[in-house]
């Protein structure tokens, strides 16, 4: 009966020894080839939840002494989550100057600029969410020149 139990053991250690090594060595197939296609529905990735909180906003610029006053003249898109873009002409430094003003155009500080005393109110609009936090203001300035002294977020 010992005997027995032995070559049955030998003969599961063979079988398991045999497996592990065929499956080792069993050429590598080659990788599947992806094309410059968009993905089917079946290779696309799970939605997955973003680590940063999301920051799209929609920036206006019209004349005149509110966002009322006229329609806007013109109108940029920015996105500050992980990395800066938009339609903004400067992403980045319209980023930092809203990071720095904790999302509020209120906080926006002149940066020193010397401007004529001419009125010719404009308004900047701000409208969105940044970091999370839904965001409606504008502001005005008494004209382009006042505008663009308060950073490259208010200069598009």
């Amino acid at each position: 009966m010992k005997s027995r139990i032995t070559a049955v053991a030998g003969a599961l250690t063979l079988v398991a020894i045999t497996a592990a090594t065929a499956g080792a060595a069993a050429p590598e197939q080659a990788p599947p080839t992806r094309s410059l296609h968009a993905p089917t529905a079946p290779e696309q990735a799970p939605a997955t939840r973003s680590l940063y909180a999301p920051s799209a906003l929609v920036l206006t610029v019209n004349d005149g002494p509110s966002a009322m006053a006229a329609a806007p003249q013109r109108a940029v898109t920015l996105t500050c989550a992980y990395a800066p873009g938009g339609t903004h002409p400067r992403p980045a430094a319209a980023c930092d100057a809203l990071q720095e003003a904790d999302g509020r155009l209120s906080r926006l500080h002149d940066t020193g600029t010397s401007c004529t005393l001419d009125l010719r109110p404009v308004t900047v609009t701000l409208q969105g969410v940044w970091q999370g936090r839904r965001v409606d203001e504008a502001r005005s300035f008494s004209n382009d020149c006042v505008r663009g002294a308060f950073g490259p977020l208010t200069t598009f």
